[in-house]
């Protein structure tokens, strides 16, 4: 009999929670194939089968904290599910799930009921806990899986069912009748609480200071507009703005080392290397993913790495060698439609660039007044590292890269 264990976390996580399993004890698996996830305070981490044979029994139910190199299943190798031992009962304990059986068809196997069959019938344990989380019953949602079964996805945008009885596991009604006021409580993910644990310590412990600037983004919508065809045709990725805004960044920092450095207690680190995070909206919550040495990158690796990115995030796929480290971070409100805001610092970082909407106004160039596609930049920085004069020159740095991108090619 094997063990199968949680990961080994880094010094910076403590635990993490198990939020799914994808096999129920008795069930055979694959070599390396996905048994479980646990939720860590950075990132999601991927429990795989280390070999051909069947799952004996699960230690660590979903929502149980598991600490670094904790046992959480039992593993025979090279055994069938018919083969192999039954697992021991523990009285004290529900009932295991049993094994989803196949689908007459042959199609996907059909989820067999956990609990009062009644309540809680063809559910998964993903789909347990997104009603854990959401407080919604699945019983109340219209599921599109096989034979009206409520999957996972049907859980992130429920399509709640033409019913006036609807209710939360609670009992509660989802929705009151129109003229009544309703609420629900959902418990915070690990990732977000951690999150908020972080924004709430660099507000509370950092000189924090933003500093604005606006970019005449033309030059570089010019610029895109006639070369894009050619180097998505190249490189085979899209050119977006950002490639152009983290070349810019990179060439600021090489001018301003204050702004790339970073406090460790009472010394200051200057990084002779340019990692730059870019800030990602996920499922989960906001991540941080950083781009290593983009001093070496090209525009085209830049756009190749942060799609890449973009995707893990959303499958919850982004590992902690993503998100580890980092000299400087850029954030695109912009692309959710803000105007202008105070991006807070990602601490023990220095600064933040915060880019935002591109909206047309009226500017005075050469004493007339011309219609411009306008951003508003701004720069969160430490105070207690950077003086206001480096912060306003390196986005005016910033600012006047992107406005003539030919400096960048030049070196200028």
């Amino acid at each position: 009999m094997a063990e199968i264990k949680a990961p080994v976390f880094p010094e910076s996580v403590a635990d993490g929670t198990i939020v799914e399993w994808h096999v129920t004890e008795g069930q055979q698996v694959s070599r390396d194939e996905l048994l479980a996830e646990i939720e860590t305070d950075k990132v999601v981490l991927e429990v795989v089968a280390p070999d051909n044979g069947v799952v004996t029994k699960i230690v660590k139910q979903v929502d149980d904290t598991v600490e670094s190199d904790e046992l959480i299943a039992e593993f025979e190798a090279g055994a069938t599910a018919g083969e192999s031992a039954a697992p021991a009962v523990d009285t004290d304990q529900p009932a295991a799930p049993v094994q989803p059986k196949q689908a007459a068809d042959g199609g996907e196997p059909e989820q067999a009921p956990v609990g009062n069959e009644d309540d809680h019938k063809d559910q998964s344990p993903a789909v347990r806990k997104a009603a854990k989380e959401s407080g919604v019953d699945p019983k109340n949602v219209e599921g599109s899986g096989r034979g009206g079964r409520v999957t996972k996805s049907d859980m992130a945008n429920p399509t709640l069912k033409s019913d006036s009885s609807i209710t939360t596991d609670s009992g509660r009604p989802v929705a009151e009748a129109v003229g009544e006021r309703s609420e629900k409580r959902v418990p915070m993910t690990r990732l977000r609480k951690r999150v908020a644990e972080r924004l709430l310590s660099a507000t509370q412990e950092t000189a924090m200071l933003t500093t604005f600037n606006e970019v005449n983004m033309k030059p570089l919508m010019d610029m895109r507009a006639k070369y894009k065809d050619k180097f998505e045709k190249r490189h085979g990725v899209r050119l977006g703005f950002m490639s152009l805004f983290v070349k810019a960044a990179t060439e600021a920092l090489k001018r301003f080392p204050a702004v790339n450095a970073s406090l460790d207690g009472d010394d200051i680190v200057y990084h002779g290397f340019y990692d730059i995070g870019v800030a990602v909206s996920s499922d989960r919550g906001l991540v941080v993913p950083v781009l290593r040495d983009t001093d070496r990158m090209s525009m085209a690796d830049v756009e190749g790495t942060i799609r890449q990115f973009g995707k893990k995030a959303q499958e919850g796929k982004l590992g902690l060698e993503d998100m580890t480290g980092g000299t400087f971070t850029i954030s695109n409100g912009g692309v959710f439609g803000s105007l202008m805001s105070t991006p807070i610092l990602n601490p023990p970082q220095t600064a933040i660039l915060g880019m935002h909407a591109i909206n047309d106004r009226p500017m005075a160039v050469d004493g007339k007044v011309e219609i411009l596609p306008m951003m508003y930049l701004a720069l969160s920085y430490d105070h207690r590292m950077i003086d206001g004069k480096e912060a306003v020159q390196f986005l005016v740095t910033i600012k006047e890269l992107v406005e003539d991108p030919a400096m960048l090619l030049l070196d200028l």
